[in-house]
Parts: C-alpha cells; structure tokens; sequence
C-alpha cells in the first residue's frame, strides 16, 4: 500500500517520499501445491507501527519469514532498508530485530550474560547489558539464571535481547500473547520507544486492543492474501457502525436504546432520550475484529 496521504504523528517528521524501511512486493510462496502467500505486498515506514493481522494459517508467520530472509519466496521482491533481500541478507540481518513466539535463552546463564553472549554474535561493541535490562523492567534479576524466570519475565528478557544490536527494523511475533499485564505492558513500552527512535516495527498479534492502540495502520491478511491495509481509524469509519446506548430509567423499569449515528434523525432522537431519567449514556465503535470478520468472513482466532 502507498504511503501518500497517510496522517503522521507531528513529532516524527518523517518524508513520506522516503523508501520504506520495509517493503514486500507481489510475494508468492507455496508448500507443495498448498499457495500460503499470495501477491503479499507491504510496506513500512521509518519511526511505523504497522500490525499484521490475521487468524492461524493465514499466511502471516511465512510471510514474515520471506521478510526476514528465512524462507526465499517463489515470486515478488523484499527491501529491507533500500536493499534487496536476495543479495544483501547478512547485511539486512545485522541490522535486523527478531522476536518470535518461541523463546530461545541459555537458560544455566544468568540474564546479563545472555545478553553479553547474543551482544557478542551481533559485534555489538558498546552493549548496555544493565541498560537494557533496566528498560524492560528485569535489573534486579540481572544475575538470576534464566531457568528461575517467569514466562513473562523470559519474554521481556527475549525483548530486550532483540533490541540489542539497536535494529533499524524490528519484527514482533505475539509478543504479549499470554502475559501478565505487568509484562505486557512493559513490552509495549518498549515496542513504542523503539518506533519513536526510528525502527520500523511489523507486529503480529491476535488482540485487537492492542492492535488499535500500538499500530498506526493495520494489514488484513487472510488465506494468503492481504485484504486492507489502512489506519484503525479509518478502517472502522468505512467499515464500521458508531451506535449509542442509552440506558434510562422509567417507571422503575430500565429501558435500553440503541441509536445508530449515521442514521438520519440520529441526532434528534439522542436529544430525545436524554433526561433526568437517563442512567448511563455509552457511544460504541466497531472493533478490528468486526471489521476483519465482516471482510472475511471468519474470525481471527
């Protein structure tokens, strides 16, 4: 999808006629006769948000793995920080952030340590173990083996670990998926700083609350093939339906109403309604998830 016409934060001052950090054109790929990516394209852009969203086996974990230059596609072209994936790939992966759903620690070494060992294996020269420990909320188990952790503790140590060679693009794979909030929290934390200092970050998630209020757009995909990509915003106002509910109390009887707000008369019959007797008053939006379902047909779990 383009980026022209796309409604940037003011504090990030990007050129929208700069390349894309990330982009994928026309990807195909196949196992067998089964097509699991089909004419994908995408892009991202520096200081971007943009979560990947659709149910298991639609094509998402392959795509990323075309992006991260783990799987060659059969058709279609990656560029990855103005270079091509196919002939540039260390280069690519060095500058490359990776959090995956499977959790890869040594986990007889401590925290530091691991940290120390994957900062080695990226030629990180200057690394900040206890910085990076520190943003991600695990400084006082700096010196704690790994196989003392919680899961949620284990997943912001895989954050901080991706974050250490300081990646210009960043991909992240269910990164809060059955977390604690006080880890997930953490996490998103720390995906948003890493998008504010300029990385571009392709997220995948399957809560859709937490895809409205990290990404800045969001991309369809379902049975291989991307659907929509826009922003959550305006996806719901083109796909979407605002309503009002109403609850009122009359005559010791609770009424609710349900107002339609692109409806003609909306307006005067919300006027209507709202006297002394009103109880509560909630306006409600369409989710991604009604959204996705209705272009779909299907949900995203």
């Amino acid at each position: 999808m383009p980026l022209a016409g796309r409604d940037w934060p003011t504090e990030r001052h990007y050129d929208l006629g700069v390349i894309a950090s990330i982009r994928a054109t026309e990807l195909r790929y196949s196992y067998g006769d089964t097509l699991a990516v089909n004419d994908v394209s995408l892009d991202v852009a520096p200081g971007e948000i943009v979560g990947f969203l659709g149910p298991n086996g639609a094509g998402k974990s392959t795509t990323i793995k075309i992006l991260t230059g783990q799987l060659t596609p059969d058709s279609g072209s990656v560029t990855l920080l103005d270079l091509d994936m196919a002939s540039n790939r260390e280069a690519i992966q060095a500058r490359m952030g990776v959090c995956f759903e499977e959790k890869n620690h040594y986990n007889k070494m401590t925290a530091r340590e691991n940290l120390e060992f994957f900062g080695r294996l990226f030629d990180v020269k200057d690394l900040d173990a206890d910085a990076l420990l520190e943003k991600v909320d695990l400084l006082d188990r700096a010196d704690d083996r790994v196989s003392t952790y919680s899961k949620g503790m284990r997943q912001r140590l895989m954050i901080a670990r991706t974050i250490s060679n300081t990646p210009d693009v960043l991909f992240f794979d269910e990164p809060t998926d059955g977390l604690d909030p006080v880890s997930a929290q953490a996490i998103r934390r720390v995906i948003k700083d890493e998008a504010s200092r300029g990385a571009a970050v392709l997220l995948t998630t399957h809560d859709m609350m937490e895809a409205d209020s990290m990404s800045d757009r969001v991309s369809f995909i379902n049975e291989g093939h991307v659907l929509v990509t826009d922003t959550p915003e305006n996806l719901k106002l083109a796909y979407g339906q605002r309503n009002v509910r109403v609850r009122s109390r009359t005559g010791g009887e609770v009424e609710e109403v349900v107002i339609p707000m692109d409806e003609e008369g909306a307006g005067e019959r919300l006027r209507g309604l709202v006297t002394d007797d009103v109880m509560t008053i909630h306006t409600e939006e369409a989710t991604l998830e009604d959204i996705f379902i209705q272009m779909a047909g299907r949900g995203l779990e």
